[in-house]
């Protein structure tokens, strides 16, 4: 018999919120190449955005250009005003489509943690950025790929645990 626990869909809103704070389209983006998946139920999956090819092409295709955005040196601060307010955004997004179960009951509550997450992420993240590289002398390039893996495979387990 198994023992495993699962984490409660707050929980998971609020880390896929934060993660929204590292990489703001990489959630949604792993959403989208979850849609279908069995691991990954969840009444989002039929929402038109999740539904559509299109819909998931673009999300995926906005994960990928942030990630090599994020290496670019005219790329604003996450912590700006208004990249922190669409990392919010984007955490309240993934919040909400993660509690929503189709009968209604966490959704408000899954976007305002997912947002929260995300404003707390931001700063985590930036914070842990700029001193893993004034810490450790890598190159900042070096360091923002290790949060791209981080971030990318812990949506990636979060949207499947169950």
């Amino acid at each position: 018999m198994s023992t495993t626990r699962t984490l409660p869909p707050l929980a998971r809103a609020a880390l896929l919120g934060v993660l929204s704070g590292s990489r703001s389209a990489s959630p949604l983006a792993v959403l989208a190449l979850n849609q279908g998946a069995e691991e990954a139920r969840g009444a989002w999956q039929s929402w038109p955005l999740f539904r559509a090819p299109l819909g998931r092409a673009a999300l995926v295709a906005a994960g990928a250009g942030e990630l090599v955005g994020d290496k670019l040196p005219m790329t604003p601060s996450r912590v700006a005003a208004g990249p922190l307010f669409g990392r919010a955004l984007a955490g309240a997004v993934v919040g909400l489509a993660i509690t929503d179960t189709g009968r209604g009951g966490l959704r408000v509550s899954g976007a305002v943690a997912g947002a929260l997450g995300a404003l707390a992420g931001s700063w985590l993240f930036y914070r842990a950025r700029k001193t893993a590289v004034d810490g450790t002398g890598l190159p900042d390039a070096v360091v923002a790929l290790a949060e791209d893996a981080l971030t990318v495979s812990s949506a990636f387990a979060l949207v499947r645990s169950r």
